[in-house]
């Protein structure tokens, strides 16, 4: 199975900038098969959905509190899905995790989780404070 491992969080100011990497360390299976998504937890609360992409095409979905601010790519030649964060708010903080699905592709990939995503990484911590 997948093995999802997330990089990039850190600490910023408001309106600084980082960006997330997800990775499949486990070399038997390739990520470009999955969709990902990009979720974000904040403690006390749920997870959220911030962003996803397909695979094979490419489509990509928003969070409205994110759209303009965060982009979701994916790097076939690296086997890698970013998440670029601009605009960062104290709102964003929490802990990141990519996810993925194997299903069909679907026309809009999924900001909800409901067992769709069954794999996750172990997250990376993401701080915006002034």
């Amino acid at each position: 199975q997948l093995q999802l491992v997330e990089s990039g969080g850190g600490s910023v100011q408001p309106g600084g900038s980082l960006t997330l990497s997800c990775i499949n360390t486990n070399t038997a299976f390739s990520l470009e098969s999955f969709t990902i998504g990009w979720f974000h937890l904040v403690p006390g609360n749920s997870r959220e959905g911030v962003a996803c992409i397909t695979y094979r095409d490419y489509t990509t979905n928003y969070a409205d509190s994110v759209k303009g601010r965060f982009t979701v790519s994916r790097d076939s030649a690296k086997s890698t899905v970013y998440l670029q964060m601009n605009g960062l708010k104290p709102e964003d903080t929490g802990v990141y995790y990519c996810a993925a699905e194997g299903g069909p592709v679907p026309d809009i990939c999924s900001l909800t989780d409901n067992g769709r995503y069954p794999f996750w990484g172990q997250g990376t911590q993401v701080t915006v404070s002034s």
